[in-house]
């Protein structure tokens, strides 16, 4: 028929809607393929259903099938794969599959549920990128940085790759063009952090929002309203990643013996982060200074379970293998309440966020960033926040105002109010 061109014996190129399309039959399935090969040019339909027959062919007396599953249903299985390794030697944290899970929401939304995955090719997502860290037409803002997208795409890959080994994709991984680097000045040295002034503000903010809802702790919403307060002053005092504190247990902390004044505005505490919960799957041990926000939050249990405070320290036992950041000791605090919470904070100690890009994890980058400031060696920096020396010196240790001054003026001392060469005794 017009329109049509047969390709050797069993299949056909055809046109329909100005492209041309290709059909072949797949005798061990008995069924037919049909899909387009995205041309309006006959010449070029031709090379290219000539090419896919032999790869078709070639695929049939290998042992591979040609119709297959969709995307969607890939990554069903695939992360029902991961999820067997949550918490497993060697494994991943809940934290990390939830954001592998995020990761690949927004890989099928780019690449559609219901694309084949045997129809993929690695040039399928050389646009990945570009879709991602456009504006939100309705926000102004910009969906991913480029950060972000590059561990998507790693994510992806790594999805790609497993189903490769399944044989459920004809490709092994997509070609992701390289992605280049924006120079955003200093907003970009501040690693969407925050400045000790404003800090100030956050703490006394955290303050007055979770004194409020103890004044009537059983009020709509109150108890949700402490229980993110403390959360996120806790995070701000402790640096943890979200996974870390939302999984941490009463049993991973304790009062820590020191020799401050009475009058001192906050407790020393121990906290144990436990392999399972890390990022890095190792155990750790640090001491941090809190204000009050576990003994707050201790509080609150106490409250909710109507036990007396006097009783505060054998119900500490008595709850020590549940988590400390819960209303139940079961269920943790939710990424979306930790948001919203960390949002009316920053509203109430009048934060300017506009074009900031901050976000509950920039309470970590200011504790690494206040370390780094405060001379605190950087490996006793990586040991505390369970990352490597390369990281803390890459990403912080150059980035810093006040570092750089420190570094500046090396060697030298005030004297009477004029910077001074150290003398050194030979």
């Amino acid at each position: 028929m017009e329109g049509e061109e047969p390709i050797f014996d069993d299949a056909m190129i055809y046109l329909r809607g100005g492209y041309w399309q290709m059909r072949i039959w797949i005798g061990k399935e008995r069924k037919y393929a049909r899909f387009s090969l995205k041309t309006r040019n006959k010449t070029t339909a031709i090379d290219k259903a000539k090419l896919h027959y032999h790869e078709i062919r070639a695929g049939e007396m290998a042992g591979k099938k040609y119709f297959s599953i969709t995307t969607q249903a890939g990554v069903d299985k695939y992360l029902e794969f991961r999820k067997k390794h949550i918490d497993a030697p060697g494994g991943i944290t809940k934290g990390r599959y939830s954001t592998i899970n995020t990761h690949l929401e927004h890989w099928l939304d780019f690449i559609k549920r219901d694309t084949k995955l045997k129809e993929l090719e690695r040039t399928d997502c050389e646009d990945y990128a570009l879709q991602r860290t456009k504006k939100n037409k309705k926000t102004d803002v910009v969906k991913a940085s480029i950060t972000t997208v590059e561990n998507e795409q790693s994510t992806i890959n790594a999805l790609i790759k497993w189903l490769y080994r399944h044989k459920e994709t004809y490709i092994e991984s997509f070609d992701f063009p390289k992605l280049g680097r924006k120079d955003r000045g200093q907003e970009q040295e501040r690693r969407n952090t925050f400045d000790k002034p404003e800090v100030e503000r956050i703490h006394a903010a955290l303050q007055e929002y979770i004194a409020t809802a103890f004044k009537n702790i059983t009020g709509e919403g109150n108890t949700v309203r402490a229980l993110a307060g403390c959360y996120l002053g806790f995070s701000l005092v402790s640096g943890l990643r979200r996974g870390e504190q939302t999984q941490l247990k009463w049993g991973d902390i304790a009062d820590t013996e020191h020799s401050l004044s009475k009058k001192s505005k906050f407790d020393l505490i121990g906290i144990t982060v436990r392999g399972v919960t890390s990022k890095v799957r190792q155990t750790r041990s640090l001491v941090v200074k809190d204000p009050q926000y576990i003994e707050q939050m201790l509080k609150l249990r106490l409250k909710l379970a109507n036990e007396p405070l006097k009783n505060s320290d054998e119900f500490k036992v008595k709850i020590a293998d549940e988590l400390i950041f819960s209303k139940n000791g079961k269920s943790a605090i939710t990424p979306r309440v930790i948001g919203l919470h960390f949002t009316k904070i920053l509203e109430l100690a009048e934060i300017e966020s506009e074009g900031r890009n901050l976000v509950p994890y920039s309470f970590r980058h200011y504790f690494i960033t206040d370390k780094v400031n405060a001379n605190v060696p950087v490996a006793a920096i990586a040991e505390m926040c369970g990352t490597s020396i390369t990281q803390i010196e890459k990403t912080y240790y150059h980035t810093t105002f006040d570092k750089m001054l420190s570094n500046a003026i090396a060697g030298y001392k005030y004297v009477d109010g004029v910077l001074t060469p150290v003398e050194v005794d030979m």
